[in-house]
């Protein structure tokens, strides 16, 4: 059975337009993701100089963990930054719609994704597989190298320029800045009693090895909508 030119064409055309879009939203953000690597190398290091004189288990380490993925441990924190291999796009409800830049010209809403996550450094030390971390932001970058960043509220007053501000080297150290300040005020609270109250004969042997008991920064805290904002 033959394909009906109309549809030929409409292949061709998404093949043409989507897909080579698609393309460059990837490497862009795989860019980004290349440079934030170098910042934290960088950050790391200069920190470190300056802490010299400080307890020594009070440093940075910098770690490449692959092609998509680095971290960051900051005394007993963790940041990990992750690319999804993948791009997005923003569902119709999104603010985003609302941009002119993006209404003009649809493909310029497809994004790829670097998600920041903040957990606690001992979690993986001592493989606490239950323990919880919290995503601290996400930055979107398309097509055209325009970003946004969604998280915290101090991320969305300083990135909101959607269609304007472009991705660059300087402003990605300022996100892992901000990003190290917001890990290093949020506290690790002691959980409920009545969360712990009652633990197992395996739980306390398994303890021994992994320290399993669940452990969180905000155990039972949720992420509200109103404490996040987004850059749109």
């Amino acid at each position: 059975m033959e394909e009906t030119p109309n549809l030929h064409a409409d292949i061709l055309d998404t093949l043409k337009e989507k897909s080579v879009m698609k393309q460059k939203v990837y490497d862009n953000t795989f860019a980004a993701l290349n440079i934030t690597k170098q910042a934290l190398f960088d950050l790391s290091k200069d920190l470190n100089e300056e802490l010299t004189n400080v307890d020594n288990r009070v440093s940075l380490e910098y770690k490449d963990q692959g092609l998509f993925e680095a971290q960051l441990k900051i005394a007993g924190d963790l940041l990990i930054f992750s690319m999804h291999s993948n791009v997005f796009e923003f569902n119709r409800e999104n603010t985003i719609w609302k941009i002119p830049y993006v209404q003009q010209n649809k493909w310029n809403s497809y994004c790829g994704i670097i998600s920041i996550y903040n957990f606690l450094s001992d979690s993986f030390k001592y493989l606490r597989e239950e323990d919880l971390g919290y995503l601290v932001a996400r930055i979107f970058i398309n097509q055209e190298n325009h970003f946004l960043v969604e998280g915290k509220r101090q991320f969305g007053f300083l990135y909101n320029n959607f269609g304007k501000d472009i991705i660059s080297k300087e402003i990605i150290k300022q996100i892992i800045m901000n990003s190290i300040q917001y890990t290093l005020e949020f506290d690790l609270l002691v959980p409920p009693y009545d969360n712990v109250k009652i633990a197992s004969v395996g739980q306390m042997n398994h303890k021994i090895v992994s320290s399993r008991i669940q452990t969180g920064k905000r155990l039972g805290f949720a992420f509200n909508s109103d404490d996040v904002s987004t850059g749109s």
